[in-house]
């Protein structure tokens, strides 16, 4: 399996200390993700958090991954871990509450790019390239980490404790776009939609 290179920076010119440093101060500020929370519930009914959802996606994609030879499985998993760090300070957004006006992609970047701050110029700009790679989903490792990313949602909803007026139909058109560009991505839409189905049934929710 080839794997392609991220983006060629020259070397930071901190020393070895300060590097260190920084990227013990970076790994400080990302821990909030442990503690910003999600519209979904766990499976005890504790609410979700972003680092919840990132772990779960990573093990989806990591496994996804080994029947796809044409994929770089790092740069997948780099996609994946990346992709939210930006809401470890603007919080998240569910995506029944967020609007056309709100340009949640760019909100995130700029926090991103703050969260990065204490980071090696080299390493910032990594990190700031795999966001932007994520965003565009134009390669087919983003492709999959974009669609990747809204199945783990709509799975964790079917099985979550969440609340009695929790909207799962929300789920059956929530990221269809994403979902749709793969066939594997599609195949796995399937089952998530039966999933939300047999939720909704469960719950007394029509279909």
């Amino acid at each position: 399996m080839a794997i392609r290179r991220c983006c060629a920076v020259k070397p930071s010119d901190m020393s070895g200390e300060e590097r260190l440093s920084g990227l013990v101060a970076f790994l400080g500020e990302a821990a909030r993700l442990k503690d910003t929370l999600r519209s979904g519930f766990t499976n005890e009914g504790r609410s979700e958090s972003v680092a919840d959802h990132t772990w779960r996606l990573c093990l989806l994609a990591m496994l996804i991954a080994r029947d796809r030879p044409e994929i770089d499985q790092l740069k997948l998993l780099q996609l994946c871990i990346v992709h939210d760090l930006g809401e470890a300070l603007s919080g998240d957004v569910p995506a029944i509450r967020q609007s056309a006006d709100d340009d949640k992609a760019s909100r995130e970047r700029v926090d991103l790019n703050t969260l990065c701050a204490a980071l090696g110029e080299d390493q910032r700009a990594y990190i700031m390239s795999l966001h932007d790679e994520y965003e565009a989903a134009q390669t087919p490792e983003a492709i999959l980490a974009k669609g990747l990313d809204k199945l783990e949602t709509i799975f964790q909803h079917a099985i979550g404790a969440n609340p009695p007026d929790f909207d799962y139909g929300f789920n059956l058109s929530y990221g269809t776009a994403a979902t749709g560009r793969d066939p594997m991505l599609q195949a796995l839409r399937r089952l998530a939609d039966q999933a939300t189905q047999r939720r909704m049934v469960s719950t007394d929710q029509s279909i």
